[in-house]
Parts: structure tokens; sequence; C-alpha cells
């Protein structure tokens, strides 16, 4: 089962959003590593640190099916993700969504289906709103809005 595209498109979109964003403590850190801890920082208040570990190890799993590249990245007990880290050198250049279609981005395929899955997971057990909530939280100003009209939910 492959990750549906409009979760693959949110995922790039958060990736996107990380790459250009001025503001990072830990340049040297990829945006979906940087995407994947914002996700584990509002998860774990959330849902405290095992239940994000929970979800994160099963969308691991999961993702390593479709993107075998993944299978040196683990899950540690407190969730944090080993294995995905790599030398960005001093800048990192914004992602471009057109070219990471076509293959061509920076961060890895299997990278976006692993932050896909995460999101795929979270919108299953917690739905659509609190998500978006989330994601509103975390990401202020990027625009998530037109992933309510599949569910019938006008802003």
């Amino acid at each position: 089962m492959t990750t549906p595209p409009k979760i693959r498109d949110l995922a790039h979109r958060l990736v996107a959003c990380e790459a250009v964003a001025t503001k990072t403590t830990e340049p040297r850190k990829s945006a979906t590593l940087r995407v994947y801890e914002k996700l584990r920082d509002g998860l774990s208040e959330f849902a405290g640190v095992a239940g994000f570990e929970s979800i994160a190890s099963r969308a691991l799993a999961l993702a390593r099916t479709e993107a075998p590249s993944l299978d040196a990245v683990r899950v540690s007990s407190d969730g944090e993700l080993h294995g995905l880290e790599r030398d960005l050198g001093e800048i990192e250049h914004p992602i471009d969504i057109d070219k990471d279609r076509a293959g061509e981005s920076q961060a890895g395929e299997g990278e976006i289906i692993l932050i896909a899955r995460i999101l795929g997971l979270l919108l299953l057990f917690l739905g659509e709103a609190i998500v978006l909530s989330l994601l509103r939280v975390t990401w202020p100003g990027a625009a998530f809005d037109d992933r309510n009209s599949e569910n019938g939910r006008n802003e």
C-alpha cells in the first residue's frame, strides 16, 4: 500500500516550509529532520513521549515497505530519530515542490514517505481537525486550508 498523494503532498509542503525557514536553531539538520522534531515536540505534549514513539515506529515500519533506503533509520524510546542525519554544509537550499515531484529534491523520497506516514497515522488516530490545528500552531502562516474541502469542512 502506497502513501496517498494528498498526504505525500502535505509532507512535501511541510518540508518545503522548513527548508525556507529563516530561523533555525540547528542549521545543520535537514529540513525533514526538523519537521520530524517539530511533530515530535508538538505531539509529545499532546500524546506523551511513548505515544509519539509508537506512532513514529509504526510510520517507519510502513515507510520502509515503500522506501528500503530507510532500513538504517531507527526511532529511540524517547521518539528521537536516528540514521536520517546528513551533512548539509552551511546553507540549505529551498525545496522546489515541482522538482520534488519529479524526484529531484534535496529531501530524499524515503524521508518524504516517512513524514507522510506519520501524518497519515495522525489523521487516522486524531482526525483532520486536530492534526490541522497542530500543523497551524507549529507552522504559523503556512496554508493547510485546501485539505479541509475534501471532508466538507469550510472555514
